[in-house]
């Protein structure tokens, strides 16, 4: 290899290294996304087999001393028992209405003395305050209630707080902390509201639908790939180019006269064209 050939070997060199980089961190984002789809579809799977089920008592589905299984998220279960409306707790920045609007948290007791926190629905913010004109209460005495389970959320990564008689998420830890019954809180699983019996004459907004888009996800992993086959392409090109460029210069400095860039050939309907004006 000659003097001047090898710096634009180890350029070229380099130029492969930082297509394979580009090309394993491309890998490890389509991995995330493909595994970001893989969770979006077991959630919709769960959706399509739970959410319109009928609804059963909450001991089929967590037995006393035993945790919601991930398995029956959206299940609809009966309780029995009284609101403890001095506990309640409004969950702040809920995307309702298009507001930033608050989630009604009422810890229910049951007949069995289990204490599971119920997510009644969400009521706007207050004008001009943020915090809600009015908020429905519970019905009062015994009431049978139908919520469709959900495990609780983290705790805020940002570690923003929340003002008295409010939260940033629905941690449950949490908010068995905040309440009276927290000893007797269920931790692994709270409900939302179906329905109640006997029915208040006001209620918060019910909680909507979980929506079916399967997100972008796969669309995502493909690009990514996409992306790390763009990256060699690219590199080729460039190196193509290069030793093109420099092939050019060499004959150059060695007085040789460049090839003469072959002309296209002329339609021959053309021709016969040019052939019958010339004529005229």
């Amino acid at each position: 290899m000659s003097d001047r050939a090898r710096p634009a070997a180890l350029r070229w060199t380099g130029y492969v290294a930082v297509a394979i980089v580009f090309a394993i961190a491309c890998g490890f984002l389509s991995h995330w996304q493909f595994s970001r789809n893989e969770e979006r579809a077991r959630q919709l799977a769960l959706v399509d087999a739970n959410y319109d089920a009928e609804p059963v008592p909450l001991s089929d589905v967590i037995p006393a001393g035993t945790d919601l299984d991930p398995a029956d998220e959206w299940t609809p279960v009966v309780l029995t028992g009284t609101y403890l409306p001095d506990d309640e707790l409004l969950v702040r920045n809920r995307p309702h209405g298009g507001t930033a609007a608050f989630e009604v948290l009422v810890p229910f007791r049951l007949d069995d003395g289990r204490v599971i926190i119920v997510d009644r629905g969400w009521v706007p913010p207050g004008d001009p305050d943020p915090e809600p004109d009015a908020v429905p209460g519970p019905p009062t005495g015994q009431t049978t209630v139908v919520v469709r389970l959900k495990p609780g959320e983290m705790v805020p990564a940002s570690g923003r707080s929340a003002d008295e008689g409010q939260v940033a998420t629905i941690n449950l830890p949490t908010i068995a902390d905040l309440v009276s019954s927290g000893d007797a809180v269920v931790t692994s699983a709270y409900g939302q509201l179906v329905s109640e019996d006997p029915a208040p004459a006001v209620a918060p907004g019910a909680l909507p639908s979980p929506t079916e888009d399967p997100g972008p996800h796969l669309s995502y992993a493909i690009q990514w790939i996409l992306f790390a086959i763009m990256g060699f392409a690219f590199i080729g090109y460039i190196i193509v180019s290069e030793r093109r460029i420099r092939r050019e210069e060499a004959d150059e400095a060695a007085g040789k006269t460049p090839k003469p860039r072959r002309e296209k050939r002329r339609d021959n309907d053309a021709d016969v064209e040019d052939a019958l004006v010339d004529s005229r």
